[in-house]
């Protein structure tokens, strides 16, 4: 499947793309957000976990520190930024949650490639401008499928 690409101009219109995206993303799955440091990927993550309906935007925050945040069982938000090597990556239990029945979204995930799944969505973030954004969201192994409401 071809890339999709977007732009936003925004923090709002980024947690507005999250939104967009969460509708198309299977139950459990992995999401690799993939950009520099201050690219925007928990402003994306904000709007993925409350278009899950996982969390509002408001209370989703960097797991920098603390590594892995869960929203509502249903969404881990895991950061491997100060992680060095595979062993430090296991010992976090990623294997686990890559493995369980919820959408996984992981920053710098790209930086263990060997621990990543065959089937997920990268999405690569560019900083283009002070507030704008280029996303680019490959499918590997995946389709998009949109969540039906009820």
């Amino acid at each position: 499947m071809s890339a999709h690409i977007y732009r936003t101009e925004s923090e709002e219109e980024t947690i507005a793309l999250g939104r967009e995206i969460a509708r198309d993303l299977p139950q459990c799955c992995v999401v690799l957000l993939i950009g520099n440091l201050g690219a925007g990927k928990t402003t994306l993550a904000k709007g993925i976990v409350e278009g899950l309906g996982a969390a509002s935007a408001e209370d989703v925050a960097s797991p920098t520190f603390t590594l892995i945040h869960e929203y509502s069982g249903s969404v881990y938000h895991v950061d491997l930024y100060r992680l060095d090597n595979a062993g430090q990556v296991a010992a976090l239990g990623l294997e686990e949650i890559l493995e369980g029945e919820a959408v996984t979204l992981l920053e710098w995930g790209e930086r263990f490639p060997e621990m990543m799944p065959d089937k997920r969505v990268e999405i690569r973030i560019a900083r283009t401008g002070d507030d704008t954004r280029e996303f680019r969201i490959d499918w590997l192994g995946l389709t998009p499928c949109p969540r039906t409401t009820a």
